[in-house]
């Protein structure tokens, strides 16, 4: 049973894996300039989920219908609602910044202080959405059902894990570039190796700091999109929670603070979930990812690649 789906959970695992390895890299953004782990993070992904989900209806588009749009029409659709989710999540992931995180950084607060606020921020964001949109997930909208485009050693392969999969490789592409190769990015890793020598060489730190949230949240606006075409029904307040742990798990898995560890990091755990999931069943789907990762982190502490970002190579 389990070889005969070896690939096709390989590829779905790829397909899950890019969109955990999205929302990783905000958490490890953060961590490696600011050495916090932002466990609001989580929510600010939800909020993406609600943007998108939103313009899907001022779009026309309503739950349990069958659109009735060309397909590039439907895509437009697509970029246009990822945008939206994209601005969304960026603007209150710097928003969060500003208003959770600064204000204890002007008062030299310790660690623990700004771990209790992210999981405060957390619990608020959640709430809100809670009290205005109720328990219950919102209605299914499904633009693009999966369909079969080409088979791979006899699995076939959707339409929907070709767009995320390839986006987001091509997002990570773009957010790699950003942090080694612009003037920014250097300034990112500068404040990430060291904030005062790099605050001395004329870098703005709270620049910085605000251009990673922001880069961090406009992942996970992308990662809101691609995790609503995979789970239409997923628009929920507190659907970020357990991706959101996953996604950390991921950045620590790869290594925190290492771009490309939260990529490999995010694919590793999306394919072994998988692979737990047929070799003992739907229920330990969660548990097998959650082995792989103390296992590995038994034998490798710093994670698979375990470089930081201060440290990245140009």
């Amino acid at each position: 049973m389990f070889l005969d789906r070896f690939w096709a959970n390989t590829i779905n695992g790829l397909s899950y894996g890019s969109i955990y390895a999205l929302v990783a890299l905000g958490y490890t953004l953060v961590y490696g300039v600011l050495q916090l782990i932002n466990f609001a993070h989580s929510e600010i992904f939800v909020i993406g989920v609600f943007g998108v989900y939103f313009t899907f209806l001022a779009l026309g588009f309503q739950p349990g219908q069958t659109p009735n749009v060309p397909l590039a029409g439907i895509i437009a659709n697509l970029v246009l609602a990822g945008a939206v989710g994209m601005i969304l999540a960026g603007v209150a992931a710097v928003i969060l910044e500003r208003v959770a995180y600064r204000p204890l950084r002007k008062r030299n607060a310790p660690r623990l202080a700004f771990l209790i606020t992210a999981i405060g921020a957390s619990f608020v964001i959640q709430q809100i959405f809670r009290i205005t949109r109720g328990s219950n997930p919102e209605g299914t909208i499904r633009l693009l059902p999966p369909e079969p485009l080409f088979r791979i050693f006899g699995a076939p392969v959707t339409n929907l894990q070709v767009i995320i999969i390839v986006a987001a490789l091509a997002l990570f592409v773009i957010a790699d570039t950003f942090v080694n190769r612009t003037r920014l990015g250097r300034g990112v890793r500068a404040v990430a190796q060291d904030p005062a020598t790099a605050t001395l060489m004329g870098v703005n730190r709270e620049r910085v700091i605000m251009i990673t949230f922001l880069l961090g949240g406009l992942l996970a606006g992308a990662a809101a999109l691609f995790y609503l075409m995979t789970i239409p029904q997923g628009a929920v307040f507190n659907g970020g929670f357990l991706l959101g742990i996953k996604a950390f798990a991921a950045a620590v898995l790869g290594g925190i603070g290492n771009l490309r560890g939260a990529l490999l990091g995010g694919l590793i755990l999306g394919i072994a979930e998988n692979y737990g999931q047929s070799l003992f069943g739907g229920d330990w789907r969660d548990v097998v990812a959650f082995v792989l990762l103390v296992g590995v982190l038994m034998f490798r502490p710093t994670g698979i690649l375990g470089e930081s970002l201060g440290k990245a190579r140009v």
